[in-house]
């Protein structure tokens, strides 16, 4: 906005100084031309007949040396100060950034700041996760933590913290950038989650053999929502509601059984809390799902509750597991 009216004020002298001067007889060229050298200062001494040459154009010429200089001088400085301030608080950002980066353990990492990994991102800020975007330029238009460069490239994904990150989300459009990426992160940290988005449901088994965990197709994904929501739309509502609507108490939620535990009874555990919430499935290693465990069910370290409750639910299922 500065720079703007700096300019605005430089053109409107120099306007005024070609004007005044075609006003006192000389043609626009010249008129132009000494305009010129007096805003610059450069000296070159007055042009024009010598019955143009009066104390009237003297006058005009001093008064113009007086605001064209300052126009000027203004212009110039307001624009190196923009300048100059631009570059330190875009180090200072990015220094600062780091440093927050620096600090994060197990959070997660997103590649690419598109319109899925945005979307990923609101999600997952949503939900209170900490996390870090990584992208080629996006960085000021974002409200996280950002590292700016190629996700393929070591040193960016270092930076990124994905030696201490709990989950990498590859979310770039190439199909061929994210398989780099997911080799990369799986090399650089062997126990990590990794996510990965795919546009050919032909390259899955590729990314699963680099190492990744989960392999989604968004359109897939987002063709199977418009047809449950065309034949089961009361169903589909709900759990829309239940997964991205924060306006109520009720949600899905997983929790892991920790380490340690074996054998013991689903019943057991639930029957540990007042009102305990529902159990839609347990997962294990070695048997997959089983939705509506019975009771007897026996859980053991490492397996995972699928759980629909209330928070404080979840929560007190969570406190009586640990």
């Amino acid at each position: 906005m500065r720079v703007r009216l700096a300019l605005w004020v430089l053109t409107l002298v120099i306007l005024v100084g070609v004007i005044g001067y075609r006003a006192l007889g000389l043609t626009w060229f010249e008129a132009l031309y000494q305009t010129a050298i007096t805003v610059t200062t450069v000296g070159f001494g007055e042009i024009g007949s010598a019955e143009h040459v009066d104390n009237g154009y003297r006058a005009f010429t001093l008064v113009l040396v007086f605001g064209g200089v300052s126009a000027a001088l203004y212009t110039l400085g307001v624009t190196v100060e923009v300048l100059v301030e631009g570059s330190v608080n875009d180090g200072l950002r990015l220094r600062k950034e780091q440093r927050m980066i620096d600090d994060m353990s197990n959070h997660i990492v997103i590649a690419g700041a598109g319109r899925v990994g945005r979307s990923i991102a609101e999600y997952v800020r949503r939900h209170g996760a900490e996390l870090v975007i990584i992208d080629r330029g996006e960085g000021s238009a974002l409200d996280h933590a950002v590292v700016e460069g190629n996700a393929t490239d070591d040193e960016v994904l270092e930076r990124a913290g994905i030696l201490r990150a709990a989950t990498l989300i590859a979310a770039l459009d190439s199909d061929a950038d994210n398989l780099y990426v997911t080799l990369s992160a799986r090399a650089l940290n062997p126990g990590l989650f990794i996510v990965v988005r795919t546009d050919r449901q032909a390259n899955e088994s590729k990314f699963f053999q680099a190492g990744a965990n989960r392999v989604v197709n968004p359109h897939q994904i987002g063709g199977s929502r418009m047809g449950a929501i065309a034949m089961h739309p009361t169903v589909a509502e709900f759990l829309d509601e239940v997964l991205h609507d924060d306006s109520h108490d009720v949600q899905i939620s997983e929790i892991q059984v920790p380490a340690g535990i074996s054998r013991r009874l689903l019943g057991d555990v639930l029957g540990a809390l007042d009102d305990p919430p529902v159990t839609l499935a347990v997962r294990d290693s070695e048997h997959g799902y089983t939705p509506l465990p019975r009771s007897d069910h026996e859980l053991d370290g490492g397996d995972v509750l699928v759980v629909l409750g209330a928070k404080e639910q979840v929560k007190a299922l969570g406190a009586v597991l640990r």
